[in-house]
């Protein structure tokens, strides 16, 4: 029996927010998981705040049952190359990387394991993601039931084809950023109206996080809260005209296209 049970390759931050998720929710325990780093001060601090075991050699997580890949993609044909021969050839191989299709990990490790590729975002960092999961090469229905049981955590998962990882990078992935961006204009409005930056910064958030826990809570299609919100002749109907006279949301879509487009220009 393996010495480690889950191996991490790749000590960033989305991989220390899935650790502290499964940890925390006692999916595993921190003695049987190594992670690998080339920055000893993320190995420190992993061994530190999580009581991980870290090391410097990727093939030592590599050889464990199931591999996490979180390393960035521009490094990962590299990473790939360096740990095929410590891979072992039933494997359950889950790679986060964005623009590394799961047939490039099977392929660059020889055949060997059996691939899952997953697509989260930024707010897992605060247990609110939400991860795509998508079946590569040789994956069972447990590789992917576990998978789902992991990211689940660090928020909510959802079951792709990878296909359309590249429509999720777009959505969910990206997402994160367009909304800072709608608060960044938020707050410049309300600067601009008059409010100081602080009060401002105070009222743009608070105003999206409750209305996106108003969708959650309430189950209703956006459109329909956002219609009783705009009463005729008012204000919001008078920035909701603003905003489709100068074509936002037809940007939005496009933005959101490019993004996607973007993402298959990156793939490998």
């Amino acid at each position: 029996m393996a010495k480690y049970q889950l191996g991490v390759i790749g000590a960033g931050n989305m991989a220390e927010a899935l650790m502290r998720g499964v940890l925390s929710a006692n999916l595993i325990d921190h003695n049987s998981v190594v992670v690998s780093d080339p920055q000893f001060s993320r190995r420190q601090h992993f061994t530190r705040e999580l009581g991980i075991t870290t090391e410097t050699d990727n093939s030592i997580p590599a050889q464990c049952p199931r591999i996490i890949l979180a390393v960035k993609p521009q490094i990962m044909g590299e990473v790939l190359e360096g740990i095929a021969e410590a891979v072992n050839p039933d494997a359950t191989i889950v790679s986060i990387a964005a623009g590394i299709r799961a047939q490039f990990i099977f392929e660059r490790l020889g055949g060997k394991g059996r691939i899952v590729r997953v697509m989260p975002n930024t707010p897992m960092l605060v247990g609110a993601g939400i991860s795509a999961v998508a079946a590569g090469p040789d994956a069972t229905e447990a590789d992917l039931a576990w998978t789902e049981k992991l990211f689940a955590a660090c928020g909510k998962t959802v079951r792709v084809v990878e296909e359309l990882i590249d429509a999720v990078i777009a959505v969910s992935g990206s997402g994160p950023a367009y909304f800072f961006y709608l608060i960044e204009a938020m707050i410049a409005a309300g600067v601009k109206e008059g409010l100081d930056r602080d009060l401002a910064t105070n009222l743009a958030i608070q105003t999206c996080r409750g209305a996106g826990e108003l969708l959650t809570r309430t189950g209703e299609p956006p459109e329909v809260l956002r219609a009783r919100v705009t009463s005729p002749g008012g204000t919001t109907q008078a920035a909701i005209e603003s905003m489709d006279s100068a074509g936002v949301r037809d940007a939005l879509v496009a933005a959101f296209g490019k993004a996607a487009q973007r993402s298959r220009e990156l793939e490998k």
